[in-house]
């Protein structure tokens, strides 16, 4: 039988109650933040009708065949079938205004042909989509009601490594589920295609798949950024999650609310890190800045003086100290706005003035539902709506006056087939330029089923050609001619 000496209870009693001392100071109690923000927050229903589901293409692939390395966790269930069937995703969103604006991922209504919020009070609203911004990932939804709770919108631009963060959304489903933890790092590129031009917060608060779209906050109950990725092996909660800065997000909110569309700068120069052994041979003190390899057609950054080998520092205000900084820093920027740029070329720093240019936008970036959700039938045999190119998307393009259309929608089965996306530009059908909808419409108007049909297609900077074959399932629904 052992004793304990009277002393040693003293010192047990005493360091038990220091460890709670400095348990009660350093780890902060949510319960007033959740209950002042968790009633902005709501749950998210998307509804695909199976022909809305088709008309995403080879792109809307099952859970278990999405890539591994930043997964969309809001998706679909695995083993969920690939034939076209009307799905429901669910999602989480917050508003930003008592007249019913409601914040949210793209990936979260992309492609819907029906959006329902429900609120904290159980409420059940029809929402409209005002817009969306696919390079962004942040959807703006509209609810025909008024005196609604809104959150309060702080800054990220004050955010360290180390401090606490909550998450409230919808993990799997579970309504206003509430986590917690810390702020990882500041400034993370994505690795999921187009979306350079965010600099992320990665934190590791545990996010699920249904957390998409939910608001990140401070430990004042402000939203600071929007989850909206994962890092994954397995499709669930790692310890890296990854949200878009609020002040990206509210950027968004106005220019959807102005034009319908998000408007970026474009600098159209081609960049790579800058290696120990590469600052080295350029003389720079240390690695850092981004190295420009190359330039985009009608480059704003080569008219302005920018050479291959220089090395970006800044841009604007904007200290680069890796490449992947400079998108960001660039895409944020209006079009047409002078920029000093710093650059580094033989042995000294030199700065210029450039007048950015403007980034093409594709078609999945214009406002409203209707233009998205609609069924009608297709205008031509291979079942492709295209619009014509502003002056502006040609200039950033570097294509002439009267070269190229963008593919609004993708209605049929051949362009699917093909791989074909929305936002591609068709500069040639066959050996035949064109420059309008109603040139390219002509030009493949007498297509017939199971002969190919080739397309000069570019797609970012790459151009190639693409053979699609109309089917007679499209044939049979083409508008008479």
């Amino acid at each position: 039988m052992s004793t304990t000496h009277p002393l040693h209870s003293f010192w047990l009693g005493a360091v038990l109650m220091l460890a709670g001392s400095v348990e009660a100071q350093t780890l902060p109690d949510f319960t007033e933040l959740v209950e002042a923000a968790g009633p902005s927050v709501v749950n998210i229903e998307a509804t695909r009708t199976a022909e809305a589901a088709a008309r995403q293409g080879p792109n809307d692939m099952d859970a278990e065949e999405m890539p591994e390395i930043f997964r969309r966790f809001f998706e679909q269930q695995p083993g969920m079938p690939q034939m076209p069937r009307d799905r429901t995703s669910m999602g989480t969103g917050f508003i930003i205004s008592s007249d019913g604006y409601v914040l949210t991922n793209h990936h979260v209504i992309d492609g819907a042909d029906q959006v329902i919020v429900r609120l904290r009070d159980r409420r059940e609203l029809e929402a409209s989509v005002v817009g969306s911004d696919p390079q962004s990932d942040v959807a703006l939804l509209k609810l025909e009601e008024t005196g609604l709770p809104a959150s309060k919108i702080g800054s990220s631009s004050a955010l360290k490594p180390g401090q606490w963060m909550v998450a409230i959304g919808s993990p799997f489903g579970f309504e206003h589920s509430v986590t917690a933890g810390i702020v990882s790092a500041l400034g993370r590129s994505s690795q999921m295609t187009g979306q350079q031009y965010v600099p992320f917060i990665q934190t590791d608060v545990p996010i699920n798949r249904g957390n998409s779209g939910g608001p990140l906050l401070n430990i004042k109950g402000e939203v600071v950024g929007i989850n909206s990725q994962i890092f994954s092996n397995t499709g669930g909660y790692m310890g890296v999650s990854f949200a878009i800065p609020i002040e990206v997000a509210m950027d968004v909110v106005e220019q959807l609310k102005d034009t319908g569309f998000v408007a970026r700068g474009l600098l159209g120069v081609q960049i790579q890190e800058v290696t120990r052994e590469a600052a080295q041979v350029l003389g720079l003190p240390r690695p850092g800045g981004a190295m420009v390899n190359g330039f985009s057609p009608d480059s704003a950054g080569e008219k302005a003086g920018i050479q291959r080998g220089d090395v970006i520092l800044k841009f604007g205000n904007t200290t680069i100290n890796r490449s992947s900084d400079l998108p960001p820093a660039v895409g944020a920027t209006r079009p047409g706005t002078k920029v000093d740029v710093t650059v580094f070329r033989d042995g000294r720093e030199r700065q210029l003035a450039v007048t950015v240019g403007e980034l093409p936008r594709d078609a999945s970036q214009q406002a409203g539902g209707a233009e998205r959700n609609g069924s009608a039938a297709p205008t031509n045999p291979l079942g492709l709506d295209v619009q014509d190119l502003t002056a502006e998307q040609r200039e950033a393009l570097g294509l002439k006056s009267s070269e190229g259309v963008v593919i609004q929608r993708i209605r049929g089965i051949a362009g699917r087939r093909a791989e074909l996306r929305e936002g591609d530009v068709v500069l040639m059908v066959g050996r035949t330029s064109v420059g309008s909808a109603a040139e390219f419409n002509a030009a493949v108007k007498d297509a017939k089923p199971g002969e190919p049909v080739m397309l000069l297609i570019r797609r970012g900077e790459q151009t190639s050609f693409v053979t699609v074959t109309p089917s007679r399932e499209d044939e049979t629904n083409a508008p008479e001619r």
